[in-house]
C-alpha cells in the first residue's frame, strides 16, 4: 500500500505560542497537544515525540511501549523540573505496516477514517464529558456545549503510569486517514471535517484548508492535522514534496523564498531600498496633495484600529474561563492570553481554593492554561466542581 502525506500544525488565533507538534517520519505518524502552560505544553508534547521516534528509529518495544516511555519521560522531566511542572500531553499516532495500521491513543486528540462518504472516528476522547456521555448523564449534543468539555481524564505525563488505548484498521486504496488535535475538532464540525476531505484530493492542501477552516471559525487553540492517503503501489498521487520530514514542535519549514515572503521583503531586497543616485532632495520633495492623501489614510488607519479595538473589548467581555490567581482558583472574563505583553483578561472572582490542591488532581493539570467556558454561570459551574472533587480526594488528617 502507498501513502501519501499531508501535514500542517498553526499557533490559531488567540494562544501565544504552539504548544502542539506533530511528527511525520514513515511509517509512522502522530499528532500531541501539550498543557500545562505556554512552555510546559511545548516541552511536552516536544519530549513525548522525541521518545516515540527515538524508540522506534532503534527499533525498541512496541509502539504502545514507546507511548509508555514517553509518559514516563514526560512525568519525570515535570517533577524534576519547576518550570514545567504539572505539564502534560496527549499523544495520537498511527504505524503504517502494509495495508494495516496500528493506533495508539491517550488524550482527545483524534484520528477518523474517511471511506467512501463516510467519517469514522477511530478514537475515544478521554474527557470527563465523554464519560459523563458513555455513562448517559448528558447527550452528545450537550457534550458539545458543555463547560468541562476541556478537561482530560488521561494524558501523558500527569502520572507515573498510563493506560495506552490500541487498535488495528485494516485500510484499502482510496481511504483517508485524519490524525487531528482538538484545536480543529473544537472549531469545525465533523461534518464540515469530512466535507474537506472529500472536496480536496491533495493531502497537503486538505491539511491547510482544515487549519484555514478552524481560524476562520475563531482559532482559540493551536491547530495540527496530519493525513494518510492509501492507494494500490504505484497509483494514485505521489507524497508531497515535504511529507518525508521530521517535525516535533514546530511546523513544516517553508522554502526560503515563500518565508521571505510571508514577512515582508528583506532589508537586502532591491524593493527594500531606494534606488542607486537617489538624492536626498528629491525623495523629501511632494506636492501639497500627497500630504492631504497621507492625512486623509492616518484618518481612516486610525478609525480602523479604533473600531478593532472596541470590537475586540465586546468580543473579550462575553468570554470566560476558570484559571489561576495569587495560587487560587479563580474565575476570569477575556480569554487566557496575552499579546504584547497586554493580558487580554481580568480576575472577577478569586476563590478560597488552592490550585495546587485542584492541580493535584488528573482532572485539573490543565487549569494554568484556562479551563474555557461559554458564560459565568458556567464558570461557576466548574469552580463547584472543583471545590467538590477537592474535598472528595482530600486526604483525612489523623
Amino acid at each position: 500500500m502507498k501513502v501519501s502525506v499531508g501535514a500542517a500544525t498553526d499557533i490559531g488565533q488567540v494562544r501565544e505560542g504552539n504548544e502542539d507538534s506533530f511528527l511525520v517520519v514513515a511509517p509512522l505518524y502522530a499528532v500531541a497537544d501539550g498543557m500545562g502552560g505556554h512552555r510546559g505544553g511545548e516541552v511536552a508534547s516536544s519530549l513525548a515525540l522525541e521518545t516515540v521516534q527515538g524508540m522506534f528509529e532503534r527499533k525498541e518495544g512496541s509502539l504502545a511501549d514507546q507511548v509508555v516511555e514517553a509518559n514516563r519521560a514526560v512525568f519525570d522531566r515535570s517533577q524534576n523540573d519547576r518550570s514545567v511542572s504539572g505539564m502534560g500531553t496527549t499523544l495520537t499516532a498511527a504505524l503504517v505496516e502494509g495495508s494495516r495500521v496500528h493506533l495508539v491513543h491517550v488524550g482527545d486528540s483524534r484520528a477518523y477514517l474517511l471511506r467512501g462518504d463516510e467519517l469514522a472516528q477511530l478514537t475515544e476522547d478521554h474527557t470527563l464529558v465523554h464519560r459523563m456521555v458513555m455513562e448517559g448523564e448528558i447527550s452528545q449534543e450537550e457534550a458539545e456545549t458543555h463547560p468541562h468539555r476541556s478537561i482530560l481524564t488521561r494524558a501523558l505525563g500527569v502520572d507515573q503510569s498510563v493506560q495506552v488505548d490500541e487498535s488495528d484498521v485494516e485500510t484499502a486504496a482510496g481511504d483517508r486517514l485524519l490524525l487531528c488535535t482538538d484545536g480543529l475538532t473544537g472549531m469545525v464540525p465533523e461534518g464540515q471535517i469530512r466535507e474537506i476531505l472529500l472536496e480536496s484530493a491533495d493531502p497537503q492542501e486538505a491539511v491547510e484548508k482544515l487549519v484555514k477552516v478552524a481560524n476562520r471559525a475563531g482559532g482559540i487553540d493551536n491547530i495540527t492535522a496530519v493525513i494518510l492517503d492509501f492507494s494500490e503501489d504505484g497509483s494514485g498521487p505521489g507524497p508531497t514534496k515535504r511529507s518525508d520530514i521530521t517535525v516535533v514542535g514546530a511546523p513544516i519549514p517553508e522554502p526560503l523564498a515563500e518565508a521571505s515572503t510571508a514577512r515582508g521583503p528583506s532589508t537586502s531586497s532591491p524593493a527594500a531600498r531606494p534606488a542607486t543616485g537617489t538624492r536626498p532632495e528629491a525623495l523629501r520633495r511632494s506636492s501639497p496633495s500627497v500630504g492631504r492623501k497621507v492625512g486623509i489614510w492616518a484618518g481612516v488607519t486610525l478609525a480602523i484600529v479604533a473600531l478593532a479595538m472596541v470590537g475586540l473589548r465586546l468580543y473579550l467581555d462575553t468570554q470566560w474561563f476558570v484559571g489561576v490567581s495569587n495560587g487560587r482558583v479563580a474565575i476570569f472574563r477575556g480569554v487566557p492570553t496575552e499579546v504584547g505583553g497586554f493580558e487580554l483578561h481580568s480576575v472577577v472572582v478569586e476563590t478560597s481554593i488552592p490550585a495546587k490542591e485542584a492541580q493535584a488532581l488528573a482532572l485539573y493539570r490543565d487549569l494554568p492554561d484556562g479551563i474555557t467556558t461559554d458564560d459565568r454561570t458556567g464558570a461557576e459551574t466548574i469552580v463547584e466542581s472543583i471545590r467538590d472533587d477537592v474535598a472528595r480526594f482530600e486526604q483525612p488528617t489523623s
